[in-house]
């Protein structure tokens, strides 16, 4: 493979024909705003990881923007998230004048740490948001029965997993609500987009009034109105706004790509787990160059790999010098101007951040690829070890 005509990317979307017919076919309807599309994929979702309500929305960001906002729980209380996450995790908080409390890591898995979890709590927090970071998931049999002792509501941010299984439980129906993202590089993808799921009947029904306006009757439901004939004098136009919502529904668009990404998610699964089981088996072979990871779940759905090592920076310009793309996934969230005034104590994510690099890992990478990578990463750890 020439280091020059061609890189290898990070991530990637797997696109077929299908998608293509499906776009096609909704492009024909004079309707390709929020929808029956949209219905149809909130409805195959929940069945697919086993859940009653599903409301779909513009990404995972809004979804747990609206987790929060559903409970109107009082300003400045306080809302615990691993110091290493994406952004939105924390934002959710301060969207709804919450303080975010930065819980420390694994060394292990990069998730949030149990024991500074319960170190982290205080009278003043209201809500828990682990995060299964790479698709690895949280001890969510831990935390879950912890957090509802202490009354707190658990959203689940599955941003990083769709599929996954987990002691039997598929991730996103342990918690109050969970959160998922269909952003382009994930699992599957609807260019963006997301979905926020629950049990809870009446949870469900905030997340659909504060996903369009705050109106207690989206357009959809109105319009299914105007076509019946029984009852001319229905006021199918009539809506009340009751609340402040916000204008983070999906729409028929990007719906029906995401009903052809589901019907292939479980092999997307899998041919990423072929691939990550690559990695793990000849990074073992590495010496100064780990996983992030120490610990390979079974039915689990991985949807990023990253390596730990002392020169990181040295890797990554090794990498890019060859055409392989790599990133520094996360800059912890209270290393950021913006969340510096939360102070926060954390000793492992400082250290360990410093040494993560994030590899090529999608649907479609091939295995001449996955064995290009290995071979330069093993050349690399003889150079430097």
């Amino acid at each position: 493979m020439s280091n020059t005509k061609k890189t290898i990317r990070l991530f990637k979307p797997s696109f077929g024909k299908e998608e293509i017919k499906a776009i096609q076919k909704i492009f024909k309807k004079s309707w390709i705003g929020y929808g029956s599309e949209v219905k149809k994929f909130e409805n195959a979702w929940s069945k697919y990881i086993g859940i009653k309500y599903s409301v779909g929305v513009t990404s995972c960001s809004a979804a747990l923007h609206i987790a929060l906002a559903s409970k109107k729980f009082k300003k400045k209380k306080k809302v615990l998230i691993p110091a290493m996450t994406f952004t939105a995790t924390a934002a959710a908080a301060l969207y709804n004048d919450l303080e975010p409390i930065f819980v420390d890591i694994n060394e292990y898995d990069l998730n949030m740490n149990f024991q500074d979890l319960k170190k982290k709590y205080t009278k003043d927090c209201v809500a828990v948001i682990p995060v299964h970071v790479g698709g690895q998931p949280c001890e969510m049999e831990k935390i879950v029965p912890w957090a509802k002792k202490k009354k707190l509501l658990v959203i689940e941010d599955c941003a990083h997993t769709a599929g996954g299984i987990y002691r039997g439980k598929m991730l996103g129906t342990w918690g109050d609500i969970s959160c998922f993202s269909f952003e382009e590089k994930k699992m599957l993808t609807t260019g963006d987009g997301g979905m926020i799921c629950t049990n809870n009947k009446n949870l469900a029904g905030k997340f659909r009034v504060l996903s369009f306006h705050g109106w207690n009757k989206d357009p959809w439901s109105r319009h299914k109105k105007s076509l019946s004939k029984k009852n001319l004098s229905e006021k199918h136009w009539y809506y009340q706004i009751k609340e402040l919502g916000f204008k983070y529904n999906m729409n028929d668009l990007m719906a029906t790509i995401g009903l052809v990404q589901l019907k292939k998610l479980n092999l997307f699964n899998l041919k990423r787990n072929n691939a990550m089981n690559k990695y793990l088996t000849e990074i073992k072979k590495c010496k100064i160059i780990k996983s992030y990871i120490t610990t390979q779940y079974k039915n689990i759905a991985y949807w990023m790999f990253a390596v730990r090592l002392k020169k990181r920076d040295k890797l990554i310009s090794f990498l890019k010098e060859r055409g392989i793309a790599t990133s520094v996934y996360w800059i912890p969230v209270p290393l950021h101007p913006l969340y510096k005034k939360f102070k926060s104590h954390i000793p492992r994510t400082k250290k360990i951040w410093k040494e993560l690099v994030t590899l090529p890992l999608f649907t479609d990478i091939k295995p001449q690829e996955i064995n290009y990578i290995i071979k330069n990463l093993k050349e690399f750890d003889k150079k430097y070890s």
